[in-house]
Formats: C-alpha cells, structure tokens, sequence
C-alpha cells in the first residue's frame, strides 16, 4: 500500500495525514521557529538552523527571518542567494532557488494545488507540482509563484506579479497574471 507520503512526493493527489506526514510537518515546525527566534547576535546558530531546516543552502546564500515552509527539506537554495523578510515557501513539492538570486520582502513560492471539484476539497484531497526559479533572477516585494512555474534565468519579476505560467530567461515581468513586458540583453 502506497503511503500518503509516497503519493505526495510521486506528485500523486494525496492527504496531508499519517506518521510520516505528520512527523515532517512538525519536525519542520520546530526547526523553523528555530530559525525565526535565533538571536541575531548569533549568526553562526541562525545559519545552523537554516542549514538544519534546508534540503540545502548554497555558500553565502542567506535568508531573513522569519521564514515559514512546510517541511523545509523540499526546499534547495544557490548559493549567493539573498531572502528578504517573510518568505512563504510551501514546499510540498521541491522548490528549487538557483545561484545569486534576489527575493524580495513577502514573497509567496507555493507548490501546493487544489482540486477544482468541491467533493474532492472537502475529502481533503491535494498535490503539488515543483517550482524552479534560475539563476540570477529578482522576485520583487509580494511576487507570488504557482505551483510548476520555471522562471528562466536573469529575469526580473516586477513587485506584486502573480506569476501564474513559466516565464522565459532574461525578462522582465510584472502584473496579474505576469507577463513579459521587455527583453532584456
């Protein structure tokens, strides 16, 4: 019998219960207040919180607290990556950050989906799909990005864009849904 975890991580519609769910979300729970409540005199435990919480963290890469994700080890960050204030990585499916990234304050990367069918909602029923952002990208203030977008290499996504579909290397985006609005050499 197939596990809900298995489920989940094959990108099979699945439960959010059972032990082994269960015991993720709230080992990623704790090590994220870990992380949020480290002192920040400390830099040293706040960045051993981080790579505990991580699946991994690319040299020099840092983020701010305060950080919350549902399990953080689906979670992979490049190294040279800056993550401003109260990032929300729903990492039900793998979020991967490349090198020397910029992600601005209140940023949403949210790999979880929903069924459309209000039965299929109401038995608790969901899957995810993994987002990819490249190298050297900018994700200004308040971007949100579905779940299964790529956003291609050196883009920029303007402050509060909704990026709901893959955008191409070397863009710039912005709006709701967000579009391409210049290329960039």
């Amino acid at each position: 019998m197939t596990s809900m975890k298995d489920r989940m991580l094959a990108g099979e519609p699945y439960r959010a219960e059972g032990p082994e769910i269960e015991a993720d979300l709230d080992r990623a729970a704790r090590r994220t207040e870990r992380f949020n409540t480290s002192p920040a005199a400390d830099p040293a435990a706040r960045l051993a919180a981080l790579r505990d919480l991580l699946g991994s963290l690319g040299e020099d890469a840092w983020i701010r607290p305060p950080l919350h994700c549902d399990y953080g080890w689906q979670t992979h960050v490049g190294p040279r990556t800056f993550v401003n204030f109260n990032a929300v990585f729903l990492d039900v499916a793998r979020i991967t950050i490349g090198a020397d990234v910029q992600i601005g304050p209140n940023v949403q990367l949210l790999t979880a989906t929903h069924p459309i069918e209000a039965e299929a909602r109401r038995a608790k029923w969901e899957s995810a799909k993994p987002i990819t952002i490249e190298d050297n990208v900018w994700l200004g203030g308040g971007v949100i990005v579905l779940p299964g977008v790529t956003i291609g290499a050196n883009t920029v996504v303007g402050a509060g864009a909704v990026v709901t579909r893959d955008l191409p290397p070397n863009v710039v985006a912005l709006g709701n849904p967000a579009r391409p609005v210049r290329t960039l050499d």
